[in-house]
């Protein structure tokens, strides 16, 4: 498909009254006019006409953007029109917010900690055993911080040295897909709280996060060794919701179930809300 294909079947199936146009009656075609979409991207007609009917082939990203704006297209139908056009989307403002039907599906999850990853590696929605898990942290917000920057850690993953390269690792995956003025900041944050990430940081690795077996001292039930899985999370840039379980019958099932019973018997008290650090980007 062409762009000028792809912006005539757009044009087709807009209203005018939906993008603030007046509707002056009646209509030989459905949707917009071209010169009611020249006039919402602030481009002439005679190049909006020339770029829908193919004959100018190299449109710049500002007026993709432009076309993309006036058109309310949403996120997929404005990444594909780039993506015609040879650029990639760029990214918008950061989503902070997850989606309630998708929170409320991690809380019914019983037997497994499950949680949303940000791309900064925040820690969001998490459920009942997820806050059971991670119940001998002082900061539970954010992934990074608590593995550089809070004591318990070293004890918490028994493989701290590995846990600390992933995230590090997963950090430098994720960041082209984040705003720069968010992610450069949280760097920088890191770069200066913790000498070990400096060092990690400065190595270059990339690796996303997708599956693993991870082991870990926790305070209350001691050993535990749980899988996870990382599945993305559609119309987000960059988030992914982790899972991890415990293979049925072993050992570290009997000591997630008693977990989970033991945060229930503390009637499962939220995790108090803690600000990140200062801004500021590694040197």
């Amino acid at each position: 498909m062409s762009i000028g294909e792809y912006l005539r079947g757009i044009r087709s199936r807009q209203a005018p009254s939906n993008l603030g146009l007046p509707d002056t009656g009646a209509r030989r075609v459905s949707g917009l006019r071209r010169e009611e979409v020249a006039v919402l991207a602030g481009i002439s007609v005679d190049y909006y006409t020339r770029l829908e009917q193919g004959r100018e082939k190299n449109p710049s990203a500002q007026i993709i953007e432009a076309l993309a704006r006036g058109l309310d297209l949403t996120g997929h139908e404005r990444e594909h029109l780039f993506r015609l056009a040879g650029y990639q989307a760029p990214v918008g403002g950061i989503q902070t917010q997850v989606r309630p039907e998708l929170a409320r599906l991690l809380s019914r999850w019983q037997n497994q900690a499950a949680f949303v990853l940000t791309g900064t590696l925040d820690i969001l929605a998490p459920n009942a055993l997820t806050r059971a898990l991670f119940s001998g942290f002082i900061r539970q917000d954010n992934l990074a911080r608590m593995v550089f920057s809070d004591p318990a850690a070293r004890t918490f993953y028994i493989d701290w040295d590995q846990a600390a390269d992933n995230v590090v690792a997963a950090l430098r995956h994720n960041s082209t897909s984040q705003p720069a003025a968010v992610f450069d900041a949280f760097i920088h944050e890191m770069c200066q709280a913790s000498g070990d990430f400096r060092e990690l940081w400065s190595m270059q690795q990339v690796r996303g996060k997708t599956h693993a077996v991870k082991r870990f001292h926790h305070h209350e039930i001691g050993d535990l060794s749980l899988a996870y899985q990382a599945l993305g999370v559609p119309g987000t840039e960059g988030w992914q919701v982790i899972v991890y379980d415990a293979e049925p019958g072993t050992a570290a099932a009997e000591a997630f179930t008693l977990l989970r019973l033991s945060r229930e018997s503390n009637n499962d008290k939220p995790w108090p809300a803690v600000k990140g650090g200062p801004d500021a980007s590694c040197d």
